[in-house]
């Protein structure tokens, strides 16, 4: 449980820097949305509820000592995938995708706290074993990532799926997993992905792929978003526009600008500036959680650290590329701003237990 003097231990500096990209993020939505003729004109509210829960799951994974959430990460993963089954038979459609359990007021998305699942189960696998993982040390490890990828990718979600390949690369490599299993697994990727391409991507995917090496191909079609995106992001220039003064986020030109491009909002009304703040922040809480995971008193804590890390800065990269019309466009939210609930309490409850580790490095 927490003891006092942990508290003089606790990372102000990241919590403070993590609470500010959720301001951010908060002022983001505001400006894209806050129009009371819309019907999402309360967004912005209702990301202040979820940072909230969020600040609440925050808390609850700080104080217990997180050994206490590895010892019981088979029974947390084996609800995970209950959750996922559940959505796959009875979960709630929206935009074509099964992806939400409907919850009094509030939709749940398990697949976005699969990713703390993944990060605290490999944690507690790779943390029981001694000496550089052998190949079935690597396959189980595997299983456990894949079966929930491919729970999440059947809804389908691919973008959010992804994001559990990190965990695991980064948990496995710092376990002592040499970089030759790598090159093969990599090698094997390559190989696989003209299979991939015939059987396993689904034709919207396959367009989103085309029209990313050329939007132009489909400009008001399935290049649009990203030709509206690069747009967005490049009409900020230095200073940018100012707040709720922009013309492609506040006149609808770019979709879900709250959700999926609110980098591209930040760009365009803050301009580069605003945008070196925001990357600055990022990297802030990067560095900072690297250093926890460097700090961290037993091999378990920096694996489960490392695992948070990953899939969140792979999010990151990823969606702040998107946004720039430098990556094809998949639902991946920014995480700390995008609008969604279920992201924000888990991003929360993630760094939750990289505080936890960092806290606790001088308890016995």
């Amino acid at each position: 449980m927490f003891e006092r003097r942990l508290y003089y231990h606790i990372d102000w500096a990241l919590l403070i820097a993590i609470l500010a990209l959720c301001a951010l993020g908060v002022m983001m939505i505001y400006s894209t949305s806050a129009d009371p003729t819309r019907v999402t004109s309360r967004l912005y509210i209702t990301q202040l509820y979820a940072i909230g829960l969020g600040i609440v799951a925050l808390l609850i994974t700080l104080t217990l000592d997180y050994r206490t959430f590895t010892d019981k990460s088979h029974l947390i993963y084996i609800g995970l995938l209950g959750l996922l089954l559940y959505v796959m038979f009875f979960g709630m459609v929206q935009m074509g995708a099964r992806r939400w359990i409907a919850l009094r007021g509030f939709n749940l998305q398990p697949s976005e706290f699969a990713k703390v699942g993944v990060a605290l189960v490999l944690a507690k696998f790779f943390g029981e074993n001694r000496g550089a993982p052998a190949w079935t040390d690597l396959f189980v490890g595997g299983a456990l990532t894949l079966i929930p990828f491919a729970l999440i990718a059947k809804e389908p979600d691919l973008g959010t799926a992804v994001t559990l390949l990190p965990v695991f690369l980064a948990v496995a490599y710092l376990a002592g997993m040499r970089m030759r299993i790598l090159g093969i697994l990599f090698l094997c990727c390559l190989l696989a992905a003209p299979v991939a391409w015939r059987f396993a991507l689904k034709d919207y995917q396959k367009t989103r792929i085309s029209t990313f090496l050329d939007p132009s191909q489909d400009a008001k079609g399935a290049g649009y978003q990203q030709i509206q995106a690069r747009i967005t992001v490049g009409s900020g220039g230095l200073q940018g526009k100012g707040f709720k003064k922009g013309t492609q986020g506040q006149l609808r030109f770019l979709p879900v600008a709250h959700n999926d491009f609110i980098f591209s909002v930040l760009a365009e009304e803050q301009g580069f500036a605003g945008v070196l703040v925001a990357l600055g922040l990022y990297l802030f809480v990067i560095l900072r959680t690297l250093e926890a995971a460097r700090l961290a008193k037993d091999r378990l804590g920096a694996y489960l650290v490392l695992g948070v890390l990953a899939s969140f800065t792979f999010q990151v990269v990823y969606n702040i590329t998107m946004s720039a019309g430098l990556a094809p466009v998949k639902g991946l939210t920014l995480p700390l701003m995008s609008y969604g609930g279920s992201s924000m309490i888990a991003t929360l409850a993630g760094f939750g237990l990289v505080l936890n580790v960092r806290m606790r490095r001088f308890t016995n």
